[in-house]
Parts: structure tokens; C-alpha cells; sequence
């Protein structure tokens, strides 16, 4: 798995590519941990590049997602999601947690 963070004004960009499992889940999770620490809470994560997400992955983005909601602070929404892990998001529930845009343009212009 690869993680890149890129700081915009209004929000910061995670891009994962590759596999998210019980392996390098916490890798995602420490990547928005960063993130946060930094006061950050309005993240963008661009799935484009995502092949695979376990369950320990979705444990890491719904662990990032109350953390950053937490003081009505900001939000993670999800940019360019693949359609099988979209069918696997909504297959858990979560679809309505997150905000969900078609490219990243879009979900960095939702901040």
C-alpha cells in the first residue's frame, strides 16, 4: 500500500493506492492520525488508486471519521471510489457516514 498527503488551504488530500488490510490498515489509520495532530480535520481520501479494503480498513476510516466529526470539527469524504468497494461500502453500511464524489476535484471544492 501507498499513502500520499498533499495540504490544500481548506482540507488535506490522502491518496491510498494499492491494498488497505489488517496488515497496513494502520498505516491509513496513522496517516490521518498525522493529519489531526496537525489540527487538521477536513480530509479528502482519493480511493482511485484502491484494489482492496478489508474490514480492518473500513474499521480505520469509520475510527478517522469520528475523530474528525468529534466538536463538529470537519469531516473525511471519499473521492473517486472504485465500484467494488463502493458495492463493499454500501454492503457495511456506511454510505451514509461519508460523503461520497465521483473525482477529487469535486470533493476538495465540497470544503
Amino acid at each position: 500500500m501507498e499513502i500520499t498527503t498533499q495540504r490544500y488551504k481548506h482540507c488535506d488530500l490522502i491518496g491510498v493506492k494499492g491494498r488497505v488490510d489488517s496488515y497496513t490498515a494502520p498505516q491509513l489509520n496513522e496517516a490521518i492520525e498525522a493529519v489531526n495532530k496537525a489540527g487538521r480535520y477536513k480530509i479528502v481520501l482519493d480511493l482511485s488508486g484502491l484494489e482492496y479494503m478489508s474490514s480492518a480498513g473500513f474499521r480505520a476510516l469509520l475510527v478517522g471519521q469520528r475523530n474528525c466529526r468529534r466538536y463538529n470539527r470537519g469531516e473525511i469524504v471519499l473521492a473517486a471510489v472504485p465500484k467494488r468497494i463502493y458495492e463493499a461500502i454500501e454492503l457495511t453500511g456506511f454510505t451514509p457516514l461519508f460523503k461520497i464524489f465521483d473525482n477529487v476535484t469535486a470533493a476538495v471544492g465540497s470544503f
